[in-house]
């Protein structure tokens, strides 16, 4: 863990380190365990948490976040963290984090994360440190051509914010 969490962007206003609570601390804990080119959504932190909710992960992140890797704690339908999109992207690209190209109806022809392939249920290839398709899962995870290693074959997109797996807080 850093000693300042209260540096760097998207901080806005932030207390200084030594007023971290408790549960802000928990939060950052766990965007430091998501692995390179993986993410989860504000609902996903909360759940592995088994405390709080999106709304009060995505305050943390606004807070506090600026050090932590802030781009890899996302919204559920994969859509760019508004006013650092360009840095978030840079992020995504460089670790390789799977995105769907936009339309060139979208308005700033802008990408979504892809996040039936993105995103991380909280334990698969965190003890070898990585993730993303490709990465080394773990042992016994399922080698999906869809990039769900979801142990409990639920591969659908279903634009909740619960991880997919067994709905246990993991930790």
């Amino acid at each position: 863990m850093s000693e300042d969490r209260t540096s760097g962007e998207p901080t806005r206003g932030a207390p200084e380190a030594a007023e971290l609570p408790a549960y802000a601390e928990r939060v950052l804990d766990v965007a430091d365990l998501i692995p390179p080119g993986r993410v989860m959504t504000y609902g996903d932190v909360a759940e592995w948490l088994d405390e709080g909710g999106p709304r009060q992960v995505g305050r943390v992140m606004a807070l506090y976040g600026g050090a932590a890797p802030w781009w890899r704690v996302v919204r559920s339908d994969g859509t760019l963290l508004p006013g650092h999109e360009l840095r978030a992207l840079g992020h995504y690209r460089e670790e390789g984090t799977p995105l769907r190209e936009a339309s060139r109806a979208t308005q700033g022809h802008l990408p979504r994360l892809d996040m039936r392939l993105a995103r991380w249920d909280g334990v698969t290839g965190a003890a070898e440190g990585g993730g993303g398709p490709g990465a080394g899962d773990a042992p016994g995870a399922s080698d999906a051509p869809d990039g769900n290693d979801a142990p409990d074959g639920n591969d659908a997109p279903d634009g909740d914010d619960a991880p997919d797996g067994d709905g246990t807080a993991r930790g």
